[in-house]
């Protein structure tokens, strides 16, 4: 897309969820890939803490610090002219308490420019939804897979395949929504899970892996890319493979140097003759003792 849209607002999500419209959202975690999602049109971006693993190298997402995560998200802002800004609260960035919610979600939209920020959980960090819903901030909630807890998951398990499990989903749907969440999303789960929760619900839900009956598909660019090759979740697909091309670009790259190729004339400035000869003819002074 080459034309200059509009700045996406909460009014636009929910706009696109009653013309029951798709929204596109993906993650970003700096400067150039928020420009071309942005350029290329979609509805929201997620500066996500999974750049602990895809940006960082961590084998999960707990390292990444709530300076680092704005420091990503105010790059990812500075290139985001349309596309609706969600800042990912790390971990223990809210989990200790309401203030410590309060002020991290803050930092978020004072310091780089977010319009919303997400957390993970459901009945257990309803009292910090709220606080930071009162806070005047856009809140999104995360359930299903919530990475910041598999500990208690017991690894990256898929959510919601009993009913039991479905209704304890839709229980912390319905009970962020009341608190005040103005979308949720939904991770690591069957398609007939996720779509019972949205019907049950008024905010926009998106989905992550959670089929295709929610308001919108979230994806880790890193992931659809072909950038990240520590594994593959099922529900990821891959639109090109850049992590091919531009390890090819670099081998190249890399012969040609050692060839003595690269730099070629057209790479080198060039100088007058007159300039050229002089500086040519310049003799070597002998530095004194």
């Amino acid at each position: 897309m080459s034309e200059e849209r509009k700045k996406v607002t909460l009014h636009t999500l929910y706009r696109l969820k009653a013309e029951d419209k798709r929204a596109v959202y993906i993650t970003a975690y700096d400067y150039p890939f928020a420009l071309l999602a942005d350029r290329a049109g979609v509805d929201m971006i997620l500066v996500g803490d999974s750049l602990a693993m895809t940006v960082h190298g961590y084998s999960t997402t707990l390292p990444i610090t709530m300076n680092e995560m704005i420091s990503h998200a105010k790059a990812v802002t500075r290139a985001a002219k349309s596309a609706f800004v969600f800042g990912d609260m790390p971990y223990m960035s809210y989990q200790p308490s309401d203030r410590d919610a309060i002020i991290n979600a803050g930092r978020f939209i004072q310091e780089a420019g977010c319009d919303g920020v997400k957390l993970e959980g459901g009945r257990r960090v309803l009292s910090r939804v709220k606080a930071i819903v009162e806070a005047g901030i856009v809140v999104q909630g995360h359930l299903g897979l919530t990475p910041q807890n598999l500990g208690q998951l017991g690894g990256y398990r898929v959510q919601g395949k009993t009913k039991e499990s479905y209704q304890a989903l839709l229980d912390d749907a319905k009970s962020l929504e009341a608190a005040g969440a103005s979308s949720l999303l939904l991770e690591a789960m069957p398609a007939v899970t996720a779509a019972k929760i949205r019907e049950q619900l008024s905010i926009p839900v998106y989905g992550i892996g959670a089929g295709d009956q929610v308001d919108g598909q979230l994806v880790i660019i890193h992931d659809i890319l072909g950038l990240f090759e520590q594994f593959t979740p099922k529900f990821v697909k891959r639109y090109c493979e850049a992590g091919i091309l531009i390890k090819a670009a670099l081998e190249q790259y890399a012969a040609e140097v050692r060839g003595g190729t690269f730099p070629g004339p057209q790479q080198c400035y060039e100088i007058a003759p007159e300039e050229r000869q002089r500086i040519l003819g310049v003799g070597t002074t002998a530095v004194p003792s």
